[in-house]
């Protein structure tokens, strides 16, 4: 569903991304952990079409994002750190105006009130304005988005940043949901937890390289925080 083929990004002499290759299944959570600058963004960048690769290639659902990158993006969701909503408009109304952007079949007030409750977003905070939403709540209205979308991959980078604990359980539970239901979610994240905690496939990153892919249930959680301090200390 995600790929990346030999997948690269330079700048000049300054290599972000090297010869990335990562593939994430339908049904897979794979997170994407490293320091800052050690490549996840851009790779995050790279599917969404906002980078253009130096070499290599990233495809979504088989179409080549560089080559068409409207019908790639049909199938997907992007939640960053903060996810933009319009503070003026009700979560009601925000999901109803992104979810016409998004051609989604169905945008019955009726439809989209049960995608943010399926989201975990309550009742009583649909029709307020947005300006008064915790950031918790704002990555419900992006997770009701996707449910009503129906989206195939969802990209993340960083959602859970600034969360308090039990926000970010539920926002993982809500992403462990739409696993479940087939989609391929690919996830950059600074929470080796969660991460172990939520994940299917775990890669670390170090200076634009993958350097190491494992099976999240292979290793405990002080395992990996183990093998991510390992990698991190290597000299490159």
């Amino acid at each position: 569903m995600l790929k990346a083929t030999g997948l690269t990004k330079t700048y000049g002499a300054h290599v972000a991304l090297d010869r990335l290759d990562l593939n994430v299944a339908p049904g897979e959570i794979y997170c994407l952990l490293g320091a800052n600058g050690a490549g996840k963004s851009t790779t995050i960048k790279l599917f969404l079409g906002l980078l253009q690769p130096t070499a290599g290639s990233a495809a979504i659902d088989g179409i080549e994002v560089s080559k068409d990158p409207l019908q790639a993006r049909r199938c997907l969701l992007y939640i960053p750190e903060m996810v933009a909503l319009y503070d003026e408009l009700t979560g009601l109304e925000n999901l109803a105006y992104f979810a016409d952007l998004g051609q989604v079949e169905d945008r019955s007030p009726a439809r989209l009130k049960a995608c943010l409750a399926e989201a975990g977003l309550q009742e009583a905070a649909f029709d307020r304005r947005v300006s008064g939403y915790s950031k918790g709540m704002r990555q419900k209205v992006g997770i009701a988005l996707a449910i009503a979308k129906q989206a195939k991959a969802l990209l993340l980078d960083e959602p859970t940043s600034g969360l308090d604990p039990q926000a970010s359980a539920e926002f993982h539970e809500l992403l462990s949901r739409q696993r479940d239901r087939g989609a391929a979610i690919l996830m950059a994240t600074h929470d080796l937890f969660r991460a172990r905690q939520v994940g299917d496939t775990i890669g670390l990153m170090r200076a634009g390289k993958l350097r190491r892919t494992l099976p999240a249930a292979s290793v405990t959680a002080q395992d990996l925080e183990a093998l991510y301090l390992e990698e991190m200390a290597v000299t490159a």
